[in-house]
């Protein structure tokens, strides 16, 4: 398979916030993939790359004095990744309350659909200035719980 549109791939949430990117160089470790760190970076990535999306990047974070940090990663490697490879990072935000959000991963090499990656984070609110756990500003609460995909049962 060789697709070529985003719209094309095999997602497993309707409608994802996508980053393209492309294994470079500086990506590949000694057993010649893509390292896991690189991974980690992609995550980040992409979620901020939504988050912007939704109106709250760096700037308003700052200006409202909260952040959303990692309370933990959990990462699928599927398949590797090699040089030159084109992947399409798709993100969804799937649970988001006063404290918390749950943000759901899928990476699919674009030239032949394969998903190659899949992962979960769970965020928590904090004061910047503190670093304590606080709720959300009524401004990540309005943006984030809005943005909500649904995840079918798995039953």
């Amino acid at each position: 398979m060789t697709s070529t549109s985003v719209t094309d791939l095999k997602w497993d949430l309707p409608n994802p916030h996508v980053l393209n990117v492309s294994v470079q160089d500086q990506h590949i470790d000694l057993m010649r993939h893509t390292n896991n760190v690189v991974y980690l970076q992609w995550l980040e990535d992409v979620a901020w790359a939504h988050s912007m999306a939704l109106g709250l990047g760096p700037a308003e974070y700052e200006a409202l004095g909260h952040g959303m940090v990692v309370r933990q990663h959990e990462m699928n490697y599927i398949q590797a990744t090699r040089l030159g490879e084109r992947l399409v990072l798709g993100t969804w935000l799937t649970q988001a309350d006063k404290l918390t959000m749950r943000r759901q991963y899928q990476f699919i090499r674009l030239d032949d659909g394969v998903t190659v990656f899949r992962g979960h984070s769970q965020f928590v609110c904090v004061d910047i200035a503190q670093g304590k756990v606080r709720r959300m500003p009524p401004a990540f609460l309005s943006a984030y719980t809005a943005a909500v995909v649904a995840v079918p049962d798995s039953d």
